[in-house]
């Protein structure tokens, strides 16, 4: 079934159409509240030293872990050679 082309071309008019009339409106009035004060630099590195603190922390349990198995990966390893003929 074939779409006649006056068809296409109401709902291509009526996309136009809705666009403008969308396009026309103003954006609404909002207050700009004032700009928060600057914190202190002691306060910034505080916070930026527990950043890298929390970051830290986790990593170097997963290298402490990293280690265990790569140890025990040698055992491994050392056991399936002493085992083979």
């Amino acid at each position: 079934m074939k779409t006649p082309r006056w068809c296409c071309s109401f709902f291509l008019g009526a996309v136009v159409m809705v666009g403008m009339i969308g396009c026309g409106r103003e954006a609404p009035k909002t207050s700009t509240p004032s700009a928060p004060a600057a914190p202190s630099k002691s306060v910034t590195e505080s916070t930026g030293q527990a950043v890298v603190d929390s970051i830290k922390a986790p990593l170097d349990k997963s290298r402490a872990v990293e280690g265990t198995l790569e140890k025990a990966a040698g055992k491994t390893a050392d056991q399936v050679k002493d085992a083979a003929p």
